[in-house]
């Protein structure tokens, strides 16, 4: 997953103006194949705590104000999730707060995070804002992100429970005004292991003028990217720190059996498309769980006209399952002999279940593709089942270098079937679940409601 730090010069008090101008580089960052774009504090409305001060009302915004409309279109039609640093309007009508606004890629809100560590001076942010009780914490794409705002970050223990929390990346939004105070996230990086993506202000504001250099730090500390201007957009990629099959997570996560039959798509569900020269014996590269089934009926609904869903491989045995984990490990062991028995464990799971916790052999998981109505090739970017090393790690959902026009196509069958309550596992555009183990770690479910499961005799 590409991430983006959009460096905007607000416009004071126009947060018109400023949300179209957000949802422009959410378009423009899309396009450049970013999956979520970060906004610099107070980006909506600029950095002015005497205008804030003087008009909270008309300054306060919620997640579906209809002057965030533009940014959640823009989410919606490029798939693409926004952090949005604003003016937050308090539910109990207390004094507003500094608040993130995390919409994903259907636009619809994902969390919201209240700044904690507010500025304390008798012209400061406490005496303007609420400061906010919990912290801020959300997955997209595979990738468990942490939010913090400024001066959350002079606190050592905002990243340390962001590591705890099994967070991956560190999403800052600030209006710092000295260089030597965006270089201090380097060390935050460092001392953590984390991934760490600064947007900074830029203009003159309530504190004087921001320095920008918005930035982005690999959890060595290493500068990897950096904003060279008034505006910018400046990205990283953050696709190894995807969470996979293999991550003690997923198996962690317990299973309660909901019973549901494994049923055949072909004769239950005939408006959808198998794929044709897929045999076994049972047939049971057609068999899904019934949630599953009903599912795809519904996503496959939403799709645009023209287009509809092809159904790969559904439920897979588990002896097959092991066997296809086996020989793609020997090929990553033969292709890579200094690795250990860890490593090319973690290195296989991005492409073949580990066959304890696979999602196909309990009838959740199922590989598809766009097509035409009438069965023709639609341009996904790699063929299906095409591996990390084929594809030069092109078959990742949120690969950069993506025709636009494979972009797109991904995008519109991400939308349909997320829409449908399904999940990507972020390596394989074509592999989607639920009721499976990592559907349960990516939802936030309290358990799986699929095991493996054996067909029933036939």
């Amino acid at each position: 997953m590409i991430i983006a730090a959009a460096q905007l010069a607000s416009v004071p008090g126009d947060i018109d103006a400023n949300a179209a101008r957000m949802a422009a580089l959410i378009t423009e960052a899309a396009g450049r194949g970013a999956g979520l774009v970060v906004f610099a504090e107070l980006a909506l409305t600029h950095y002015d705590l005497a205008a804030i001060a003087g008009d909270p009302e008309g300054s306060a915004v919620t997640p579906d104000d209809a002057r965030l409309a533009p940014v959640r279109e823009a989410c919606r039609a490029s798939g693409v999730g926004a952090v949005v640093n604003a003016v937050g309007r308090s539910a109990d009508g207390s004094a507003p707060t500094i608040a993130s606004f995390v919409h994903g890629p259907d636009g619809r809100l994902l969390t919201r995070y209240d700044k904690r560590h507010l500025f304390e001076d008798e012209n400061g942010e406490n005496a303007v804002f609420t400061a906010g009780t919990a912290d801020g914490r959300f997955t997209l794409g595979g990738v468990r992100f942490a939010l913090a705002t400024c001066n959350d970050n002079n606190f050592p223990e905002v990243a340390a429970r962001a590591v705890a929390d099994g967070c991956r990346v560190y999403l800052a939004s600030a209006f710092h005004g000295a260089a030597q105070r965006v270089a201090r996230y380097a060390d935050l990086a460092r001392d953590n292991g984390l991934h760490v993506l600064l947007a900074n202000g830029v203009g003159v504001g309530s504190p004087g003028p921001a320095c920008g250099r918005s930035g982005a730090w690999l959890p060595s500390g290493e500068q990897v990217a950096a904003a060279d201007g008034s505006s910018d957009l400046v990205l990283t990629d953050v696709r190894d720190q995807i969470t996979l099959m293999a991550d003690p997570e997923i198996a962690a996560i317990a299973v309660k059996e909901c019973g549901e039959a494994l049923v055949d798509v072909r004769t239950a569900a005939p408006a959808l498309l198998v794929a044709e020269g897929r045999y076994d014996e049972r047939g049971a590269f057609a068999l899904l769980r019934e949630g599953v089934l009903r599912r795809l009926l519904a996503a496959q609904e939403a799709l645009p006209d023209g287009l509809r869903l092809e159904v790969v491989e559904g439920y897979r045995p588990p002896g097959l399952q092991r066997r296809y984990f086996e020989e793609y490990a020997d090929e990553l062991r033969a292709a890579h002999p200094d690795w250990d028995a860890a490593r090319v464990h973690q290195a296989a799971s991005r492409y073949v279940s580990p066959p304890d916790i696979a999602p196909h052999s309990a009838g959740g998981a199922v590989d598809l593709t766009l097509v035409t109505t009438d069965g023709g090739h639609v341009d996904m970017g790699t063929p299906i089942n095409a591996s990390p090393e084929e594809s030069d790690g092109a078959c990742y959902t949120a690969a950069p270098d993506l025709t636009p026009a494979a972009r797109a196509n991904r995008r519109v069958l991400s939308a349909a079937l997320a829409s449908a309550g399904l999940v990507n596992y972020p390596t394989e555009w074509w592999h989607w679940s639920y009721g499976d183990r990592y559907w349960a770690l990516m939802t936030g479910a309290e358990h799986a409601l699929y095991g493996a499961k054996e067909p029933d005799p036939r």
